[in-house]
């Protein structure tokens, strides 16, 4: 046992691989991770093969597809599948294991594994659960005052954080993770997921971070012409939501987000530091990734829910430990991997057996894949992917749409090529590939082999009558809300 590393899994909500500083990004400033990653081995063509939040936390955890798991939307309530997590895992293998932050299960204190969970859930108190965090700001004499800042959960609207910066949720999770290692046992290796809620909304970096981008021009997300033709029913939707959102808001939330993210790339210095002064720093395997990305306004879009490259490409950024010439250093690696990755690669570096269910390849082994499936939601709000070499193919099945990217040379996607007749053996190639996937009543869309999709239909707006998953004060608690009551809805994920 003494001679496994220590693991530290780091995950962040929301944030896009173009955004380090070592990916080539012209206005993040991610010193940090710009180290650990030259450091390591940074994956460019890592995806989250279904881009929202807990079905992406449950690939995380069981090594699985969504296919396996059972969830390629949003179930707020199901249960974790019936099958080995990383964490027990570890445990299994007589690892210490420990997670500070988001973990987005159902119900909210299952450990799915883990020794203890000191958990942030982002204020969700439908689920009957006052979480460690909202305790924390009560014992600060901050009560139920986390959303006092009046932004919401799943908008871009933004300001300033409104309490003290050493109560930021990121401060917050930051100082819980540096007790934990402190408070580890010394006789048995660790497994310590740290799992930050932002830069998901709400947009509320503290000051400081904020002024940094104030005076900065930063890129303009670009839009294609290809989003000015009809528009699949998903897309109308997502840029419905957004269409109200000027130059000037829009400059607003992409310096509000990269503050969040600098600000989380600052507190992993504290959480790197411990480790150093406590002498585990060389003896420790570090992966940085995140669930998914965000549109940014890309193409008039924000959010998640897509696989354009801001959405489903995600940072994952591993570094081994010291002497470890599988991960090695300066080094970036274009195998294509997901989240189903992550547990059977930080399972090889410690020397513990992956388990038979997991369907993930370890990212410092020698088998690749050949190509990745991606889908999230259900009928006409879905959308399903083929990633294979250099291109990309996404299908709506609303307007029977397809999307034909090459993402090396054109990461922007701006050029769909699907109707080009040179790439058509191409396409027709990655829509079997697609179509061989399809399952759960998605074998609808197809006739005689083709695909025929769903008809397309309009999008209307309707009202918004809560905000975005708007939050209120609370303190007193809020009310537990009757699950069975509960009608979530695609385009209004909490």
């Amino acid at each position: 046992m003494a001679s496994r590393p220590n693991v530290l899994l780091i995950s962040t909500d929301h944030w896009p691989a173009e955004l380090l500083g070592e990916a080539g990004h012209p206005d993040i400033l991610t010193p940090t991770l710009d180290e650990l990653a030259r450091s390591g081995v940074r994956f460019r063509n890592a995806y989250g093969e279904c881009p929202v939040c807990i079905p992406a936390r449950r690939t995380l955890m069981t090594g699985v597809s969504p296919r396996t798991h059972g969830d390629r939307d949003f179930g707020e309530t199901k249960p974790m599948p019936d099958l080995p997590t990383m964490a027990q895992t570890f445990r299994e293998a007589g690892y210490q294991a420990n997670a500070v932050g988001k973990l987005h299960v159902y119900p909210q204190r299952n450990r799915i594994g883990f020794d203890d969970v000191i958990l942030d859930e982002e204020g969700r108190t439908q689920y009957g659960v006052v979480d460690d965090y909202e305790a924390f700001l009560a014992d600060q004499g901050y009560a139920g005052r986390q959303f006092d800042h009046g932004m919401s959960n799943n908008d871009y609207a933004t300001r300033p954080w409104h309490l003290p910066e050493e109560l930021h949720a990121t401060n917050w999770a930051t100082q819980q993770m540096v007790r934990t290692i402190k408070r580890r046992d010394p006789g048995r290796p660790a497994f310590w997921f740290l799992s930050y809620r932002h830069p998901h909304p709400p947009i509320v970096p503290v000051a400081t971070y904020l002024e940094m981008y104030k005076n900065s021009e930063l890129r303009w997300p670009t839009q294609a012409m290809w989003c000015r033709e009809e528009l699949p029913y998903l897309l109308q939707a997502i840029r419905g939501r957004a269409a109200h959102m000027g130059p000037k808001q829009i400059q607003e939330a992409l310096q509000a987000f990269y503050a969040l993210c600098t600000h989380i790339d600052h507190q992993l210095r504290v959480v790197i530091g411990t480790l150093r002064e406590e002498d585990l720093l060389k003896d420790t395997a570090i992966c940085f990734t995140s669930d998914h990305g965000d549109m940014l306004g890309r193409h008039g879009m924000w959010a998640k829910r897509l696989f354009y490259e801001p959405s489903a490409n995600i940072p994952m950024i591993l570094a081994g430990p010291d002497g470890d010439r599988r991960v090695g250093h300066h080094r970036v690696d274009d195998r294509l991997v997901g989240w189903q990755d992550v547990m059977p690669t930080l399972l090889d570096l410690a020397g513990i057996d992956v388990p038979d269910s997991v369907e993930g390849l370890s990212m410092v082994g020698e088998r690749e894949r050949d190509w990745l499936y991606g889908e999230v939601g259900e009928r006409e709000h879905a959308t399903r992917m083929i990633r294979k070499g250099p291109h990309k193919l996404i299908y709506y099945p609303a307007g029977n749409t397809r999307q034909l990217f090459d993402v090396e040379s054109d990461p922007a996607e701006i050029t769909d090529l699907s109707g080009r007749p040179e790439h058509e053996a191409l396409l027709e190639e990655l829509t079997q590939l697609l179509v061989g996937q399809l399952y759960g009543g998605d074998e609808e869309w197809v006739r005689d082999g083709k695909l025929v999709g769903l008809p397309n239909r309009e999008f209307r707006p309707g009202p918004n009558r809560g905000l975005s998953s708007q939050r209120g004060h609370h303190w007193p608690p809020p009310p537990k809300t009757d699950m069975r009551q509960i009608q979530w809805h695609n385009e209004d994920e909490a």
